[in-house]
């Protein structure tokens, strides 16, 4: 597998090195010693599959908090995503910096986000199915969010919003005092 390093302090790119002959293609989509081996979290807790009706679809702007180490990794299983993680942690050298990758069926890549950013993605085609491993299993009142259209992230996102749950509509904007307030009071992995 390949591991690009991208503009957010520990987010990488995943490629498959797919092994083809006549009968197709094989490629390994996951291992815990390379993950380590770059610095990144290799433990599973969950795996979980979200199915989006509509292209258009946003989901997000989630991040664990600090005590809660949830690190994803996501790949787009059919159709395709634009998925965005933002830099919201306070200590980093790319605070409030944010990294877009577009992750398709066909492109098979995997994206690697390390717990506390604030991540979220928009689908850019019907039917669109996306897989992501987490690292912890999900703690109820361990989650918050902020708005996806917060002009503090300066995110462009690619398609009208078709869809947004009443949640997602309703996080607060980026209060960055607040969030420094929360990592101070947690200890982010």
């Amino acid at each position: 597998m390949k591991y690009t390093p991208l503009g957010v302090d520990g987010v990488h790119l995943v490629e498959m090195t797919p092994f083809t002959d006549e009968r197709g293609a094989f490629a390994r989509s996951f291992d815990t010693a390379e993950f380590e081996a770059h610095g990144m979290r290799s433990e599973v807790a969950q795996c979980n599959v979200s199915w989006n009706h509509r292209a258009g679809t946003l989901r997000g702007m989630h991040l664990s908090l600090p005590g809660h180490p949830e690190s994803k990794f996501i790949r787009c299983t059919r159709g395709a995503i634009v998925d965005v993680a933002v830099d919201v942690r306070p200590d980093s050298p790319t605070y409030m910096q944010h990294v877009q990758v577009e992750l398709t069926a066909e492109n098979r890549l995997g994206l690697y986000l390390p717990p506390h950013l604030a991540h979220g993605y928009q689908t850019l085609t019907d039917d669109t199915e996306v897989l992501y491993m987490v690292s912890v299993p999900y703690a109820p009142g361990a989650e918050v969010g902020y708005r996806y259209d917060d002009p503090a992230f300066g995110i462009t996102w690619p398609r009208e919003i078709a869809v947004v749950s009443d949640k997602d509509a309703a996080w607060p904007a980026f209060d960055a005092d607040a969030n420094a307030e929360r990592f101070r009071a947690g200890v982010p992995a």
